[in-house]
């Protein structure tokens, strides 16, 4: 078969990274298949290139996944990148494929989901009046409060040591414009973004947080971002009452809401016990996949 490839503006850039595209086309100009390579271009990640590759099921195994693929590596080395990334469903076609071109499994993903029809809001509510004693709740939507800030963005380094097992993710650098960018983001895009935090009562700062993301019109399923509590705060079941209050939040301000999502590294067993005692139920499992460059 006579494929042609076409790489294509990518309007989707922001200060933190920009993306590249590819369309691969046949003899009559109809599409088959697709590539994005997204690449970070923030310090601590400028080094990885992230592939989301798709060849329509019934045009596979004519090679076009691997002319998309060869183009998105030779554009990613052009870049001077270190390594390219991809997910894939396990045992899935993308999968097997990624494992047969040369990439290595990394890390394992566990998705799991939150009926919120089946939720106890008094068991919630039980979880977030507990005491914790020298600590306490703030919460707020959309971009971090002003007097907030500068201590959200330095709590940020409690996702620096999250597991990634053999993944060379590198570390994000954290700074108040780049969490105000990312709420932003969110904002644009119309979607509503959530978070609760942990504060320290001795100084005010913030120790650890949780972020929800809710489609804008406050139906179908929210999406758990970052949840993440400093080194020298840990110990204290303080990720499983922020989590209990963001999810008790959800099924107050947004009736409508199906479930939550959440996905956690196979090896995160902390984070794996909070999703278990709240009621989180696995859905499937996703393997990342790296090529070192």
């Amino acid at each position: 078969m006579s494929i042609r490839l076409t790489a294509l503006t990518d309007l989707d850039r922001s200060a933190s990274s920009h993306r590249l595209a590819w369309l691969a086309a046949g003899p009559t100009g109809s599409p088959l298949g697709s590539a994005f390579l997204r690449l970070p271009t923030v310090s601590g990640q400028d080094h990885l290139a992230e592939l989301e590759l798709a060849v329509h099921p019934a045009e596979r195994r004519h090679g076009i996944g691997s002319q998309l693929l060869a183009a998105a590596v030779a554009a990613a080395r052009a870049e001077g990148r270190r390594c390219v990334t991809a997910q894939a469903e396990a045992d899935s076609p993308g999968d097997r494929f990624l494992a047969a071109l040369g990439f290595r499994k990394v890390l394992t993903l566990m998705f799991t989901r939150l009926e919120l029809a089946q939720v106890s809001s008094a068991a919630l509510t039980e979880i977030v009046r507990q005491p914790h004693p020298g600590y306490r709740l703030e919460s707020w939507d959309g971009t971090v409060p002003d007097q907030l800030a500068e201590s959200f963005a330095r709590s940020r380094r409690a996702m620096d040591d999250m597991p990634m097992e053999d993944t060379d993710y590198g570390i994000v650098v954290w700074d108040v414009d780049r969490v105000r960018s990312v709420a932003q983001a969110v904002e644009n895009r119309g979607d509503l973004l959530h978070t609760v935090a942990a504060v320290s009562v001795s100084d005010g700062a913030i120790v650890g947080f949780t972020e929800l993301v809710v489609p804008g019109d406050g139906r179908g399923d929210g999406q758990h971002y970052g949840t993440g509590v400093l080194p020298e705060h840990r110990g204290r079941r303080l990720g499983r009452w922020m989590k209990a209050q963001a999810i008790r939040q959800a099924v107050e301000y947004h009736p409508e809401l199906d479930g939550l999502l959440t996905d956690t590294a196979e090896s995160n067993r902390p984070m794996r016990a909070i999703n278990d005692a709240l009621g989180y139920l696995p859905t499937h499992t996703s393997l990342m996949y790296q090529l070192d460059l």
